[in-house]
C-alpha cells in the first residue's frame, strides 16, 4: 500500500480543497468544492465567509451567502453544508427512497408536526416564497427538541419547514437578514437540477465527492462520514476500490482513501487565514501528519480548558500551516473595525489586513 509523506499529504489537502486556482467568484467556488460546511458563529465572518476569503481575494463579507442564492442548497454533508446544485438530484432520490438523508429524527420531528401542518406550510411556501420561517404565518407552539442541551425552535411553522427540508421537499436556498434560512420549492430555487436524473448510485457518487472534496479522506468512523457512515462498512469502499474510482494509501498506521495515486505538487499559497472548519482542517490527525500543526477548535470548551482561545482561526502560508489569529469585528458609528484579540507564531500582517479589507474595515 501506498505511503504519503508529509509534503504528499499537504499537496493532496491544498490541491482537493481548492488553493492555488483563480475563481470568477463564490458561484465558481461553490461548483469547484462541492461542499462547505456551515456554521453560524461570525466573529470575522462565519466559517463560509472564510472559506470564500481564504480562496477569494476581492470576497467580501456575506458573498458566499448572496452569489450562491439560488445555485447551491444546505443538506448534510460534511454535518451541515452548503452543496453545489449538481448534487440535489442524488439527495432527492435518495430521500424518496427513504436511505441516507432521512434520518435527521424524523420520527420524533413527525410526533410535534402531523402531515396536514407540514402540507399547509409547503403550500404556503408555493404560493408566497421564498419565505423565512419569520415570514410564514404563525401556527403556534410546541415543545421544542432537544439538541444535546440546546433547544430547537418552538415555532410549529419552522418545525414543520425543518422538516420538510430535511425530506428534500423544500430547499433553503439562501439566507437573508443575519443569516435567516430563505426556503423555497426545488424547482423555482435550482431550476432545471430540481428534476435532473442522477448519474450513478448515491452511496458510490457520494463518496466519490466526499474523497475528492476532502483531498484524503480517512477510513476511520468520525464527523467526515456524517451520513454516509453505513458505506465504511457495506462493501461500498471496496467496490469502488475495485472499479479505480478510489484508492487506498496509508499515512502513519492509519489507512486513508484518495482520488487516484496520481500527485502533483502543491500550492504556494499567498499568506490567508482559514476558517475552523475549512475543508483544509477537517481532519486533525491528517494536518498533525501532513502540517505539523495541532489544531483544534475551542469554541465549545469551557474557557478555563481553552489552550488558546474561543475563536481562533490557523494561518496558511506557502504550502504551511505557519501560525494562529484570534480576531473580532466590532461595529461602530464610523463603521467597523477589527479587534486582533492575539496572535500565535508567524502571522504576516498582509494575512490580517486582507481580512480586515474583507470584513468592510477601511484602514
Amino acid at each position: 500500500m501506498t505511503e504519503l509523506s508529509p509534503e504528499e499529504v499537504r499537496a493532496r489537502l491544498l490541491n482537493a480543497t481548492g488553493f492555488g486556482r483563480t475563481y470568477a467568484g463564490c458561484r465558481d467556488l461553490l461548483d469547484a468544492l462541492g461542499v462547505i460546511q456551515l456554521d453560524p458563529l461570525d466573529r470575522v465572518g462565519t466559517n463560509a465567509d472564510l472559506v470564500a476569503f481564504a480562496r477569494i481575494p476581492g470576497a467580501r463579507l456575506g458573498d458566499i451567502y448572496r452569489e450562491t442564492a439560488n445555485h447551491g442548497f444546505e443538506h448534510f454533508a460534511k454535518e451541515r453544508c452548503l452543496l453545489a446544485p449538481r448534487f440535489w438530484p442524488h439527495y432527492r432520490e435518495a430521500n424518496r427512497a427513504h436511505t441516507e438523508t432521512g434520518w435527521w429524527r424524523t420520527p420524533e420531528r413527525l410526533e410535534r408536526v402531523d402531515e396536514g401542518l407540514a402540507k399547509d406550510v409547503l403550500a404556503e411556501v408555493r404560493d408566497r416564497g421564498p419565505l423565512t420561517t419569520r415570514e410564514m404565518a404563525d401556527r403556534g407552539r410546541v415543545e421544542p427538541m432537544d439538541w444535546s442541551g440546546w433547544k430547537g425552535t418552538s415555532s410549529r411553522s419552522a418545525l414543520a419547514a425543518e422538516e420538510l427540508w430535511s425530506r428534500c421537499a423544500l430547499v433553503v436556498s439562501g439566507r437573508k437578514g443575519r443569516g435567516e434560512r430563505v426556503y423555497d420549492l426545488p424547482g423555482r430555487a435550482l431550476g432545471a437540477w430540481a428534476t435532473a436524473h442522477p448519474a450513478g448510485a448515491f452511496a458510490d457518487e457520494m463518496v466519490v465527492e466526499r474523497v475528492r472534496s476532502a483531498g484524503v479522506l480517512s477510513r476511520q468512523a468520525g464527523a467526515h462520514w456524517s451520513m454516509l457512515a453505513r458505506c465504511r462498512t457495506d462493501g461500498t469502499i471496496e467496490r469502488l476500490i475495485e472499479a479505480g474510482r478510489v484508492a487506498e494509501v496509508r499515512v502513519g498506521k492509519r489507512k486513508y482513501l484518495v482520488e487516484s495515486l496520481a500527485s502533483k505538487p502543491a500550492p504556494q499559497v499567498t499568506p490567508v487565514v482559514i476558517g475552523p472548519l475549512d475543508a483544509l482542517i477537517w481532519d486533525r490527525e491528517l494536518v498533525r501528519a501532513g502540517f505539523g500543526f495541532d489544531y483544534l477548535w475551542e469554541v465549545y470548551k469551557p474557557a478555563a480548558k481553552r489552550e488558546y482561545g474561543y475563536y481562533v482561526c490557523p494561518v496558511l502560508a506557502g504550502d504551511r500551516l505557519i501560525g494562529r489569529v484570534e480576531a473580532l469585528r466590532v461595529g461602530g458609528a464610523g463603521g467597523p473595525t477589527m479587534q486582533v484579540l492575539k496572535t500565535w507564531g508567524d502571522v504576516p500582517g498582509d494575512a490580517i489586513t486582507r481580512l480586515a479589507a474583507q470584513n468592510g474595515v477601511v484602514s
